[in-house]
C-alpha cells in the first residue's frame, strides 16, 4: 500500500478527528480513502453526464417529449 504524507488545515484535520472519535472511521487512513472512493464514484456520474450531454448535443433535435426523455434518463442512470 502507497504511503503519502499530506498536509490538512485546521478545520479539516478537526473533522476528520471528529469523525474517528464517533468511531464512524477506525483510522484517518480509513476515512481518506472512504473519501476517495465516494469522489471516484462522483467523477464517474459526472463523466457519465457529460457524455450523455455530448451525445445529445451531437445528435440534434428530437420529436420525443419531456416525460419521454426524462423516463428515459432516469432509466440510464440505474
Amino acid at each position: 500500500m502507497a504511503r503519502q504524507s499530506i498536509s490538512l488545515t485546521q478545520p479539516n484535520d478537526e473533522w476528520l478527528k471528529k469523525q474517528i472519535i464517533s468511531k464512524e472511521f477506525s483510522s484517518k487512513s480509513e476515512l481518506i480513502n472512504d473519501l476517495i472512493r465516494q469522489a471516484r464514484g462522483q467523477q464517474h456520474k459526472i463523466d457519465w453526464l457529460r457524455l450523455k450531454l455530448e451525445k445529445g448535443e451531437q445528435s440534434g433535435f428530437t420529436s420525443n417529449s419531456r416525460e419521454d426523455i426524462l423516463a428515459k434518463a432516469k432509466k440510464g442512470v440505474r
